[in-house]
């Protein structure tokens, strides 16, 4: 990693930890292991124009790779069952600690059809005034007639909210 990439990298790091700070989210301890992972994301960004899981294989087609947008759709699923993103960026608390030790995640991926997709949104209810969108990443539900331009929860863009209703 050369001066630039460690400067971009710390940067990134805080700008992380700022979003992160006391909504119950933790970085890895690891920072040489969380370095590499952000230079992963940031190049993923260069790339493709969106921050990638680098643990992940990217179509580099933003709406086919929106659940794996960082953080990606499955973080909360795997922090709550093994402590740990799929990537390892994201931690629990105990992990955070020195508590637990990070063991294998597996994948949660699945690929999802344009039909199951159109699903979603098709679900409706005619007897709600509004319809309610779902955050991908941490579940927030609101009712408006658009989602909000970023999530109040866990901050991610307009894009990540599906209709759920």
């Amino acid at each position: 990693m050369d001066k630039s990439d460690k400067e971009r990298v710390n940067e990134f790091y805080q700008s992380i930890q700022a979003e992160i700070e006391g909504k119950g989210y933790y970085l890895n301890p690891d920072r040489s292991f969380v370095d590499e992972l952000l230079l992963g994301l940031l190049q993923n960004n260069d790339r493709y124009g969106y921050p990638s899981c680098p643990c992940r294989l990217s179509a580099g087609i933003k709406e086919q790779d929106m659940d794996l947008i960082c953080p990606c759709d499955y973080r909360d699923d795997d922090l709550a069952e093994f402590g740990a993103c799929y990537c390892a960026l994201y931690v629990d608390e105990d992990v955070w600690a020195g508590l637990k030790t990070i063991s294998s995640i597996p994948e949660r991926r699945k690929k999802r059809t344009d039909s199951q997709s159109m699903d979603l949104l098709d679900s409706s209810n005619p007897s709600l005034a509004y319809p309610v969108y779902r955050c991908k990443v941490c579940g927030y539900l609101m009712a408006k007639d658009q989602p909000p331009s970023k999530c109040p929860i866990c901050g991610v863009s307009k894009e990540r909210f599906e209709r759920f209703m």
